[in-house]
């Protein structure tokens, strides 16, 4: 999307990218044969992403990691504001696009590799 100059669109995918991944820490949970807890299954549909890091279970070890790198936390700041409205902007500009790129792929400080890393 990126290199279609596709901004809004870049920027709304990147933002499901993240909430695919903390969902699939919070499925790490659900145990076979086990019936998951009814609150942990309907709190899991949402598209919030900070409901979502709270239900993870990398809620402190995301914490920890932001005293480790302080360059993750200024990552988190920029993708944990995003919504699945964000379909509907118009006006992402390419700063902000790549900007979130780079927050959700940096692979020193970006939030993808470090979710990848939890599930």
């Amino acid at each position: 999307m990126l290199a279609a100059s596709q901004w809004e669109a870049a920027y709304y995918l990147l933002g499901y990218c993240i909430e695919c991944a903390l969902k699939a820490c919070v499925a790490k949970q659900f145990r076979l044969h086990d019936v998951p807890d009814r609150k942990l299954v309907n709190s899991f549909y949402t598209h919030r992403l900070d409901e979502l890091l709270t239900i993870s279970g990398v809620k402190s070890g995301m914490e920890t990691q932001f005293k480790a790198d302080s360059k993750f936390e200024i990552n988190w700041n920029t993708v944990r504001d995003w919504s699945e409205t964000a379909r509907y902007d118009v006006g992402v500009t390419e700063a902000f696009a790549r900007e979130m790129h780079d927050a959700v792929t940096n692979t020193v400080s970006g939030i993808l590799p470090w979710l990848k890393t939890q599930w």
